[in-house]
């Protein structure tokens, strides 16, 4: 016969079978939780920074001997990806950290963080290093491409002129010579092997996007009295009448002046420009010229810009110094004279001039 103890402590001995195959239940069913949410959370941190619709990239440089933290940081800090500690924990457990390439990258933010180590395993998308210069027009932009092997002349010349890009600061101004003279910006890029000549204008207009909304330029060109065009084009003078840094910002004060005044600008640049070739002295007989970029013989700004200017002289078109110039003239050295009047003008030209 069963005693009521014995009863109750078979009831018990259940009751704890019962507890304890509920916990391990529980226990199983967290843990199944748990992984699948790291899951989760890893694929997203390794998923791409941007959309995949988004075409947006940047420009890396991977140093020699680099270590793979440090690669992590500088992807990291480009926003390219989401996560240093997944990036490493990735390319740890792939045995992959020590397989990571030096050399210059162009990567994509719509790339994943297993896309873009890839690339730096494979060492494929490495890039030309190419910069250029302030004060290059189109044509010498387009000759330093063709030079080192990045784009064909007949291709660039034909995206300058018949291409598609979508940017606010584009319009079709009239009688300038290339629509995109003065809105390539000059800078260092890392060029792809292969890469079309729509994208590379399509890079340099992007930098030019980028640097006029960090300089609030349309504001500031405002605030001047000019459009965005205007001002590019002031710039892009100043960039090629100035040799000196201190002259930038007197030179566009001079030009505010002269176009205050109704005065033309006689700016030799632009005779240069016209001319289609960099002379080392302009001629009485080159000031002649037809053109609209003629501003000896035409009144006001020309057409558009006649070269890319870099950030100084940028500025110094939208903060002139105030000042009673009227005229200057260059020095041997590549300095100028200034002057307020047309007689202090002639003396200074007799003496640095003759």
């Amino acid at each position: 016969m069963v005693s009521f103890e014995d009863r109750k402590r078979e009831k018990n001995q259940i009751r704890k079978k019962l507890n304890y195959r509920k916990a391990a239940f529980y226990c199983l069913l967290l843990t199944f939780l748990i992984l699948v949410s790291v899951d989760l959370i890893i694929k997203h941190l390794l998923s791409p920074v941007g959309p995949s619709d988004k075409t947006g990239q940047v420009q890396i440089t991977i140093p020699s001997n680099t270590t793979s933290a440090n690669i992590a940081k500088a992807l990291s800090e480009n926003r390219l990806i989401k996560s240093s500690f997944v990036f490493l924990l990735y390319t740890r457990l792939k045995g992959l950290d020590g397989s990571l390439k030096a050399g210059d990258y162009l990567l994509k933010f719509n790339q994943s963080t297993p896309e873009i180590i890839n690339q730096l395993v494979a060492g494929k998308e490495t890039c030309h290093k190419l910069t250029i210069p302030e004060g290059y027009n189109i044509k010498q932009i387009a000759d330093l491409l063709s030079k080192e092997k990045i784009t064909d002349q007949e291709d660039f010349y034909s995206q300058i002129n018949s291409g598609t890009f979508d940017y606010d600061f584009l319009a079709d101004y009239l009688n300038v010579q290339n629509k995109l003279e003065g809105y390539l910006y000059p800078d260092t890029y890392y060029f792809t092997k292969g890469i079309s000549a729509h994208t590379v204008i399509d890079l340099m207009l992007q930098r030019f996007a980028e640097k006029m909304q960090s300089l609030n330029y349309g504001r500031r060109a405002q605030e001047e009295g000019f459009t965005l065009h205007q001002a590019l084009t002031i710039a892009s003078m100043v960039e090629k009448e100035a040799k000196s840094a201190k002259e930038r910002p007197i030179i566009a004060g001079v030009i505010k002046n002269r176009l205050r005044g109704n005065m033309p600008l006689q700016v030799d640049a632009t005779i240069q420009f016209a001319l289609g070739r960099q002379e080392p002295k302009i001629y009485y007989k080159d000031l002649k010229i037809d053109s609209p970029y003629n501003t000896y013989r035409n009144a006001g700004l020309p057409p558009g810009p006649i070269a890319s200017p870099g950030e100084a002289s940028l500025m110094a078109a939208v903060s002139p110094v105030k000042t009673d110039y009227l005229y200057y003239v260059a020095k041997p050295d590549g300095t100028h004279a200034f002057a307020k009047t047309l007689q202090e003008h002639i003396a200074n030209m007799n003496k640095y001039q003759h």
